[in-house]
């Protein structure tokens, strides 16, 4: 199971897998230039979405898709300090249908 966690600091924002930074994946969508943010609806929080998505699903095409109801449904609603478990990303996929729509489109399951 992954640990995701973001902390505000001093010196930024910070936002780990396992203890080990989260790339923005730029390489899969680029929704800003500013890098992650949570707690409101907009596209630094979209791309911390895409994120944690992308990391998860490992599947491009629903990472994108799913980055925008993730995102505010999930990361708006963050606080300051967060720690989300790949078993609750899972939940969440799980419990909205989006594993399933995955699958039909040769998502992984």
């Amino acid at each position: 199971m992954k640990i995701y966690e973001g902390r505000r600091t001093m010196d930024g924002l910070i936002v780990t897998v396992d203890g080990k930074p989260l790339s923005e994946h730029y390489e899969v969508k680029q929704f800003t230039r500013r890098g992650f943010e949570w707690t409101y609806d907009g596209s630094s929080p979209q791309q911390l979405a895409l994120a944690i998505l992308f990391d998860h699903l490992g599947d491009k095409d629903s990472a994108i898709s799913l980055s925008e109801p993730y995102m505010k449904d999930v990361v708006a609603n963050l606080d300051n300090d967060w720690r989300l478990s790949s078993d609750e990303v899972e939940a969440y996929l799980s419990s909205n249908g989006a594993r399933r729509q995955t699958a039909r489109k040769g998502g992984p399951q």
